[in-house]
């Protein structure tokens, strides 16, 4: 169980932050003409969605093993 959490809070992370850092750069590209990454928000971005998303989860599967 615990291999599996943490393989899908590192895919959760991976994606996130590629959303992330492809969301700020469009971003930064359309609002200012600058292509730069904000790297402070993708990381910040990708570590609480992983976080929650992993956790509810891990949530969801404890109660549907105390329910069987």
């Amino acid at each position: 169980m615990n291999l599996k959490l943490l393989r899908e809070f590192a895919f959760v992370f991976i994606v996130a932050l590629l959303v992330g850092a492809a969301t700020t750069f469009l971003y930064s590209f359309i609002v200012h003409d600058a292509g730069a990454i904000d790297w402070q928000t993708a990381f910040t971005l990708a570590l609480i969605l992983s976080v929650v998303l992993t956790w509810r989860r891990a949530r969801e599967f404890k109660k549907s093993m105390n329910a069987t």
